[in-house]
């Protein structure tokens, strides 16, 4: 079977839809495979066909060129990996939606443009109706899709995502700084969680705060303004923003880490949990969504994540009491084992041949 995928993903920094894809095919060596780039080819070992698509234009690559190039290599399926796929192709597809925040949670998403608004929903329906079959990572999006698209549970496959082998516990001594990880959107409150560290920060004078992630908060939260602000209050730079970590830096920074703080509104599965769980770091999260089914009890909640002192609270205590931090520790290395990017990556493929009819 000969699968084309959409791998513009894979291009420059790569964060959640590139690192999931990456890790697919890691263990798709071997397969007959066509990976489409909008702009240029990465250098990654991957031994597939490649191909570059020269455009610039995100709506162009996906709805024009994508499918007039895989009609051209005859591909036998289409996987698109980020939620929609192209809107005049008509041979088989198959799509992931890692969530649908923007349909159920139309007022907490990061709306890119004022285009997005509109067509986002739209499209990314219409893809999931037409597609072959449809990832998610979690039992809760499943349900969501079903609900919300109307969508036959037959045709939705779940799979829960891994731990990078790339990101790894080195062992380190524990540093004294708590984490936060992942874009900065709205949802994701970090402005009450550095609110909360500014408290921490003024008992415990050696403790820093790092925040690793790119703001793409809307409407725009100046995060950078509140961090000179509480530094500045501080009398120290206790809190480090940083936009990008490399999967070295990322082994480092779960290695040495105290806490991750990583409270939401919404998730459709959530990645740094796992990854923080798997390097042996307690982490606070909110009780919402998908993080119960990902993380079950091998972390501490925070119930409101808009209450700063309920989270100023989780800090401390996650900091300070050695039993719960042991017993959380403990917890998490055994809740993270049932995560694997190669189970991921296996069912996925099994799937990709299964529901598009076609056998290998």
């Amino acid at each position: 079977m000969k699968i084309g995928i959409d791998a513009k993903d894979l291009e420059g920094n790569r964060t959640g839809v590139g690192r999931y894809l990456l890790n697919l095919l890691k263990y798709w060596r071997g397969e007959d495979i066509v990976l489409y780039f909008k702009k240029e080819i990465p250098d990654l070992d991957l031994p597939f066909e490649k191909k570059v698509l020269n455009n610039s234009s995100n709506a162009w690559h996906m709805h024009f060129a994508l499918p007039r190039a895989a009609k051209k290599d005859k591909v036998d399926l289409l996987f698109c990996p980020a939620y929609i796929s192209p809107l005049f192709y008509s041979g088989k597809t198959a799509l992931t939606l890692h969530d649908i925040v923007y349909e159920v949670r139309p007022e907490i998403y990061n709306w890119p443009s004022i285009w997005d608004k509109f067509l986002l929903k739209k499209v990314s329906k219409i893809s999931a109706r037409k597609a072959s079959v449809i990832f998610v990572p979690s039992e809760y999006s499943k349900k969501e899709i079903i609900e919300h698209y109307q969508i036959s549970p037959d045709k939705i496959c779940v799979t829960y995502l891994g731990v990078d082998q790339a990101i790894k516990s080195l062992g380190l001594k524990k540093k004294n700084f708590i984490l936060f990880l992942g874009s900065i959107s709205n949802r994701r409150h970090l402005p009450e969680a550095m609110l909360a560290f500014g408290r921490i920060a003024k008992e415990m004078t050696d403790y820093k705060f790092v925040v690793v992630g790119k703001n793409i908060t809307s409407p725009f939260i100046n995060i950078d303004g509140l961090t000179e602000k509480i530094n500045e209050r501080l009398g120290r730079r206790a809190i480090i923003r940083k936009n990008f970590a490399t999967d070295e830096e990322l082994s480092l920074l779960y290695s040495s880490a105290k806490l991750l703080v990583w409270l939401s509104e919404y998730e459709g599965y959530g990645l740094p949990v796992v990854e923080a769980l798997s390097c042996g770091v307690p982490v606070i999260t909110s009780p919402i969504t998908s993080i119960p089914e990902v993380a079950g009890e091998a972390v501490l909640y925070v119930q409101d994540p808009n209450n700063i002192e309920e989270i100023y609270q989780a800090i401390h205590k996650g900091l300070s009491d050695q039993d719960l931090r042991d017993d959380l520790i403990k917890k998490g290395r055994e809740r993270a084992k049932k995560f694997s990017w190669e189970k991921c990556a296996r069912k996925t493929l099994t799937a990709l041949r299964l529901k598009g009819d076609m056998v290998k």
